[in-house]
């Protein structure tokens, strides 16, 4: 199990998974323990946009992709880990994939910029890990 797991491809879609894992783990339970900072936050960033009524309901769903994700990343890695098996981490590297395009959306809708252009570097990471657990 272990020499098959320091296979450079097994490496590295286990390590991604963890990757992904610790980044979305980590800000969506920060959204749930910090919902009311977080909401502050959002509601001003977003008062001048047509989406300034719905702030609440986008922060709850980005969350709950947020966390599924992270869960499902992490279970992936165990799985890679375990048996090479990679269909949770797939799910949760498409997960990742559609909540970063959401929160770039939403970065742009807000004129951010700046912020939309440091989701890049994970929209990429999200992408290449959906390519490379495609790989036999």
């Amino acid at each position: 199990m272990l020499n098959q797991l320091l296979q450079p491809i097994l490496f590295a879609q286990c390590v991604t998974a963890l990757f992904l894992a610790i980044l979305f783990l980590q800000s969506g339970l920060d959204k749930v323990f910090n919902f009311a900072d977080n909401l502050g936050w959002l509601t001003g960033h977003f008062s001048k946009t047509s989406f300034r009524g719905q702030v609440k309901m986008m922060l709850i769903t980005i969350t709950i992709v947020e966390v599924a994700a992270g869960v499902l990343t992490l279970l992936g890695a165990g799985q890679i880990a375990w048996s090479g098996e990679k269909t949770f981490a797939m799910y949760g590297a498409q997960l990742a994939t559609l909540n970063i395009l959401m929160l770039f959306f939403g970065q742009r809708i807000a004129k951010d910029y700046a912020g939309a252009a440091t989701l890049v570097p994970y929209f990429i990471l999200c992408v290449a890990q959906v390519l490379l657990l495609a790989q036999e």
